[in-house]
């Protein structure tokens, strides 16, 4: 695929010049290639680091070892595993628009990048899953919520992640049906694309995105009701200060989580309104608009742990501890950080 803003292209070539149906290569002038090497590398340092941080932040601090915390921690290591993993090669292919790793490589990043967005989409599932008791049913919370049910949920996420991911690009179900035209049409040495038939593309997109964000969505609007009439209710009766502080905790926390899925939607839902169109339009849509896309939506795992930080306050309190070094004293881990 070839990442191609008009008018910045010197001149096309091919990937390998001794290699019959080698994909045609794009060069880019060497102050853009420079300029885009700055801007993806920067994007991918922020993500590495961003999530690192909060990945620290959950597993050193004791007083965040929440179940909540649990599920942000597993959805920070899908997106540090991302940043690591798949933005780099991805890097390569956007601006240099040939695939320099192998066939099998190729699949597995692939495989790969399917894997971690159904991760994450179901991650967030799992959290609005968990704020709906925490807020709705705070009553049966600690009943319905345990350790034990946290660790079925990212068991979960991860397995019937991997299943998808690896399943669909090993098994070919992504071009079932359409395998002779893929071979003698669309392949080509040097590239590295998720090729998809309209029904595997729908399905897909139908399942992994629409499905559980629909459901995400009504869950937070459920959430967020029962939400407003509790500040309310707080308001209008004698409360002590513990109920007081507890409860608007739990507001704050679901307002946050709420932001984090908005800011997911945003990040992926063009991706996969253009995931459904391009094959029913005879994949029109130029590479260089699924290149952007792409990149749109690893933004999303750039952005989340500056989400935390800024709305968490204990999320702020921890990684100034962390960047501070201060995590290598004695007895750090059990610091009282802010719950305001």
């Amino acid at each position: 695929m070839n990442f191609s803003p008009p008018g910045m292209i010197a001149h096309s070539d091919f990937c390998y010049e001794s290699v019959n149906r080698s994909c045609l290569k794009s060069t880019y002038p060497t102050v853009i290639r420079i300029t885009l090497y700055i801007l993806f590398i920067t994007i991918i340092v922020l993500t590495m680091c961003g999530n690192l941080l909060v990945i620290i932040s959950i597993t050193h601090f004791k007083q965040l070892h929440t179940p909540t915390n649990y599920l942000i921690l597993s959805l920070a290591v899908t997106d540090f595993l991302l940043a690591v993993v798949n933005m780099p090669p991805n890097m390569v292919l956007t601006i240099e628009t040939c695939w320099y790793f192998g066939e099998v490589v190729c699949k597995i990043h692939l495989s790969n990048d399917i894997m971690l967005c159904t991760a994450s989409i179901l991650h967030l599932s799992f959290i609005s899953i968990d704020r709906y008791y925490a807020v709705c049913q705070p009553l049966h919370y600690q009943a319905k919520i345990t350790t034990y049910t946290i660790v079925i949920m990212i068991m979960v996420s991860w397995s019937v992640s991997a299943c998808v991911g690896f399943g669909m690009v090993f098994l070919e179900l992504n071009i079932l049906g359409i395998d002779d035209l893929y071979y003698n049409n669309v392949v080509c040495v040097g590239g590295c694309i998720l090729f998809q038939t309209p029904a595997s593309s729908s399905i897909s997109s139908l399942f992994s995105f629409y499905i559980p964000g629909f459901i995400m969505l009504v869950i937070y609007q459920k959430i967020f009701h029962v939400a407003q009439k509790q500040a309310r209710s707080i308001h209008s009766i004698a409360c002590n200060n513990v109920q007081s502080e507890n409860s608007k905790m739990e507001r704050k926390a679901t307002k946050t989580l709420a932001i984090v899925m908005g800011v997911f939607l945003s990040c992926w839902t063009p991706f996969f309104v253009w995931n459904i169109i391009d094959p029913i339009i005879n994949y029109s849509i130029p590479p260089a608009i699924f290149e952007m896309l792409v990149w749109i939506y690893y933004l999303n795992s750039t952005l989340n742990p500056f989400i935390y930080a800024f709305f968490y306050s204990w999320f702020r309190k921890a990684f100034a501890l962390i960047i501070c070094g201060n995590i290598f004293q004695a007895h750090s881990s059990i610091t009282k950080l802010s719950t305001e």
